[in-house]
């Protein structure tokens, strides 16, 4: 799956961004950002990540990350209990509060996608999907020196 110019790595970053840009837009009605609404669908489907994991999640700075948890922490909707195996660190957790959050902006988000899918066969999405997952798990099975560049 290559753009016309034979590189899609900037037509995926495109893609993402144009897509960030219309799912933040209907998650305010939410009161959610992009990342936490993302960090909120982890920890339900991962509960007790660590910052650092989410933060490899949401591909940002722990830093930024745990701002963001902060937040999400201060509006109820996750929680910090300690590690049992490393005191230096804490586990995030859904509340009950978050996990209603989450499934009240999880319709929005399935709209989003559903609307701009609306085109497209269900063949051509399940291959876009197998593309899109192959390549989010490339990092763990190939190294910089076995890809070929644009």
């Amino acid at each position: 799956m290559n753009s016309p110019d034979g590189c899609s790595t900037f037509l995926v970053r495109h893609a993402w961004l144009s897509l960030r840009g219309v799912v933040a837009e209907a998650l305010v009605a939410h009161e959610l950002s992009v990342a936490q609404f993302a960090s909120l669908l982890m920890l339900n489907d991962t509960p007790g990540m660590s910052v650092a994991d989410v933060a490899r999640k949401v591909s940002t700075a722990r830093q930024s990350a745990n701002e963001m948890l902060a937040g999400l922490e201060r509006a109820g909707l996750v929680e910090r209990r300690p590690n049992p195996n490393d005191r230096r660190s804490q586990r995030i957790y859904l509340t009950d509060a978050g996990r209603v959050r989450l499934d009240e902006a999880l319709p929005t988000v399935r709209a989003v996608e559903a609307k701009l899918s609306e085109g497209f066969s269900a063949e051509e999405i399940a291959v876009v999907a197998a593309w899109l997952t192959r390549m989010t798990q490339a990092e763990q099975s190939t190294t910089t020196e076995e890809i070929s560049t644009c």
